[in-house]
């Protein structure tokens, strides 16, 4: 009789942690210090986008590194502290101003060069999230998901994180109403109906839509007033 053939499942994706691999096959080729680096805040109505870099130390590289947007506030937090406790570490920032001049791709990449040129230690190669290379006195090398599985930049992205959610809740306490130290200026309900009820704030994005939207009529509510137009 013939054997039953074995069905198998499909296997699921593997889950993807980040590693010190590449950093530590850099240094066996003599090239160190290795940076990695990564931005938060390229999709927010409000504030600045912050970028991050850090060289981590070889022998006491942080347990639970990981793409900042897979952990919790706590877990962020803790890891935040022990990165900036054993590493090499810098931040930059890009304002509303900068990203509504340059488009927020330029920005972003002014503001990754900008924090990698700010470590304390000058690297000799950098990895950095996404597509786009940036410019650095050094080999640079982009790459895709580099927050999923390049320990450095998963440590980067978790400063840029931390950093960032501080600071709009920071600017919360001087701009109350519109929710920032719960959303940190994303593109939520809560954000846009407090833009059609209070209007943009100094930190808000003008060249985004929903920030343009609340202007623009603004402006007109301003134009009835001044020609005597009242609303129906």
């Amino acid at each position: 009789m013939a054997a039953t053939p074995v069905v198998r499942l499909p296997l699921g994706e593997d889950d993807i942690r980040p590693s010190f691999r590449r950093e530590r096959a850099a240094m066996k080729r003599g090239v160190w210090p290795v940076a990695g680096c990564d931005e938060a805040g390229r999709g927010p109505l409000a504030g600045p986008v912050v970028a991050a870099a850090v060289i981590l130390d070889p022998a006491r590289v942080p347990r639970g590194l990981d793409d900042s947007k897979k952990l919790d506030r706590e877990t962020r937090e803790k890891l935040y502290a022990k990165i900036c406790a054993s590493a090499a570490v810098a931040v930059a920032f890009a304002p509303p101003e900068r990203i509504d001049r340059d488009n927020i791709l330029r920005a972003s990449l002014w503001a990754l060069a900008r924090a990698v040129a700010a470590l304390p230690v000058k690297p000799r190669l950098v990895f950095v999230d996404g597509r786009d290379r940036i410019v650095v006195d050094c080999d640079c090398e982009a790459v895709i998901r580099g927050d999923a599985i390049i320990a450095s930049i998963a440590a980067a992205s978790i400063v840029a994180k931390v950093t960032r959610d501080r600071l709009m809740t920071r600017l919360a306490l001087d701009h109350p109403g519109y929710g920032f130290e719960r959303h940190m200026g994303y593109c939520v309900p809560e954000h846009v109906a407090a833009l059609a009820r209070l209007g943009p704030t100094v930190h808000h994005r003008r060249s985004f839509a929903p920030v343009a939207t609340s202007l623009g009529e603004a402006a007109a509510a301003m134009h009835d007033l001044a020609t005597g137009v009242l609303p129906l």
